[in-house]
């Protein structure tokens, strides 16, 4: 007889996903030092509700280099937010917004965030990538 296994809690389903919002995302230059080269899209879980091992939806992420990404990973995002708020006066969720504005999917970012689109709603707008945001 085999011992009973406990099974999983599925992973969030209704994460929001765009590799359109991604793309333009990675489209700028590194929000901390300026560099325009391997950008990556940086999800910022602080404030999102997503538990350890979940990526937030999309529509939170910032341009991040390489090196500044895993500084952001090494130091541990509050600490990393926190110093960025101090030196440039900006915090992380005004960034967010920044980005959400010029995005080509601000609107329906603005109706997940209103909480007008249920997960099936944005899967019948990507495609498979969309589910990865191109990492």
């Amino acid at each position: 007889m085999f011992i009973r296994k406990i099974p999983k809690t599925p992973k969030r389903s209704s994460r929001w996903r765009s590799q359109a919002h991604c793309n333009h995302v990675r489209s700028h230059a590194c929000v901390n030092c300026g560099s325009m080269a391997g950008i990556q899209v940086a999800h910022v879980r602080i404030g999102s509700g997503a538990g350890m091992g979940q990526k937030p939806d999309d529509w939170r992420t910032v341009s991040l280099c390489g090196p500044c990404h895993d500084t952001q990973h090494k130091n541990g995002e509050a600490t990393f937010w926190e110093a960025y708020k101090t030196a440039r006066g900006i915090d992380v969720e005004t960034l967010i917004g920044e980005f959400i504005a010029s995005s080509p999917r601000r609107a329906e970012i603005k109706r997940a965030q209103a909480g007008e689109a249920t997960p099936s709603d944005y899967r019948a707008q990507v495609t498979e990538e969309d589910y990865h945001c191109g990492q």
